[in-house]
């Protein structure tokens, strides 16, 4: 019986590992844009961290000051306050207008404990420390998120005084 020679192309495995390579490099740098860099200040949202300075500091600018809020303490010591999630940066001027430092802040959402129920693609937020309460997140959904922070104004305003009390609180 005779015999056919049959001859089967496979494709250039390096040309497909050179392209593979090359996507996961790229894939690389635009993921390492936006993570935390080792000399980054991570912040969690609603959450403080304290920066010291080498000198003390004559003023501060702040690149979005709704991502980030940052008060002075004692000269050289700088509160830095997450206020939503995202990346931004500080310059701290001394009184010559030298720059003492330039900070890239990153507002990360401090996972530990938090509980994500999610209803569709609607999202609710709970801090479970160790019972789980409704809290506040930005990117919940917008009827929990308003009913959860009209909550939370009515507590603050009684604790202050300035409420009246007479509140309904389990809207």
């Amino acid at each position: 019986m005779p015999t056919a020679a049959v001859s089967v192309r496979r494709p250039d495995l390096s040309l497909a590992a050179m392209l593979a390579s090359g996507l996961v490099m790229a894939l690389a740098v635009c993921l390492a844009s936006t993570h935390a860099k080792a000399a980054d200040l991570v912040v969690a949202y609603d959450q403080s961290q304290l920066l010291r300075l080498p000198r003390p500091v004559s003023s501060i600018i702040i690149g979005n000051p709704s991502i980030a809020d940052v008060a002075i303490q004692g000269g050289n010591l700088l509160v830095v306050t997450g206020k939503t999630f995202g990346v931004t940066n500080i310059i701290a001027l001394d009184d010559q207008r030298n720059i003492i430092q330039d900070q890239r802040i990153v507002v990360t959402r401090d996972e530990v404990r938090i509980v994500n129920l999610t209803k569709g693609g609607l999202r609710q937020s709970y801090s479970c420390t160790p019972n789980c309460s409704p809290t506040l997140t930005i990117g919940d959904d917008k009827d929990y998120f308003d009913t959860i922070s009209k909550h939370s104004s009515t507590k603050t305003q009684i604790s202050e005084g300035t409420g009246t009390g007479g509140g309904d609180a389990q809207q």
